[in-house]
């Protein structure tokens, strides 16, 4: 039985990651810990209130170093002694349409994109050191690839993809530091989902992204550690705005 976390779960991705675990049987999935910075909404709190105790909203701002702290010490009261096996960073900002002349919001977005994950991953290493898959999956994206930067030049939202290129780089360290004592640290691109950040205009409902997203999580293992991994979905095209064919993508 594995206990996971996840931020980000207000809505969106976030949302549908924590009803697709409650899916899986108690005796694979315990406890979920649902993290939001203000009091759940109304979709989380259903799902909260249908898992039979399972999800436990913990309101957290990851910006806020002392913030992440408190949750630490919350979450160790619900856990009891045991380990927190799974961590995914899915809280994200962005992406803002300004151009690179006007971008004004970096440092903004860089907190949430990049500041966030080192955080909620620092605080809570030592639960992380307790569980048995130590498993660290942070959501990154796609346009934030060096090697398909072309494909994606109309999307003008340059804080968006710099700070998910220093996320991928976070990772890395992270994934390269931890692989010698038992941790997967990774990234996954979820896909263009029809999220508040993806746009209506998206390919993929968000809760395609994250079924395929948990595929990744579930089978990611040492080949994985600090890549950029991306889900597989059958019937969609090879081009980098569509490339849903699995395995690790240039960066």
């Amino acid at each position: 039985m594995s206990n996971y976390m996840i931020t980000g779960t207000s809505k969106g991705l976030g949302l549908c990651l924590v009803k697709e675990l409650l899916k899986r049987p108690a005796s694979s999935v315990g406890l979920i810990f649902a993290t939001t910075r203000s009091a759940p909404t109304a979709a989380l709190q259903k799902a909260i209130v249908e898992s039979s105790g399972r999800v436990i909203n913990i309101i957290v701002n990851p910006v806020d170093i002392e913030s992440v702290k408190a949750a630490l010490r919350e979450v160790e009261k619900h856990l009891n002694g045991a380990g927190l096996d799974v961590l995914i960073n899915n809280v994200g900002a962005g992406p803002y349409a300004n151009g690179i002349k006007n971008m004004d919001n970096l440092a903004e977005i860089f907190n949430v994109n990049v500041m966030s994950v080192q955080n909620m991953t620092t605080v809570f290493l030592p639960l992380l050191e307790r569980g048995q898959l130590k498993k660290v999956a942070n959501i990154t994206t796609t346009v934030s690839s060096f090697a398909w930067s072309d494909a994606f030049v109309r999307l003008p939202a340059p804080a968006y993809k710099v700070t998910k290129a220093a996320l991928n780089m976070l990772t890395l360290q992270w994934g390269m530091e931890y692989r010698d004592k038992g941790f997967t640290i990774f990234g996954v691109s979820p896909g263009w989902c029809k999220t508040d950040l993806g746009g209506e205009g998206a390919n993929l409902e968000p809760e395609q992204g994250a079924e395929a997203t948990m595929k990744v999580i579930d089978a990611a293992g040492t080949e994985e550690i600090g890549k950029m991994i991306n889900i597989r979905l059958d019937g969609y095209g090879d081009g980098p705005g569509d490339h849903y064919q699995g395995g690790a993508v240039p960066w």
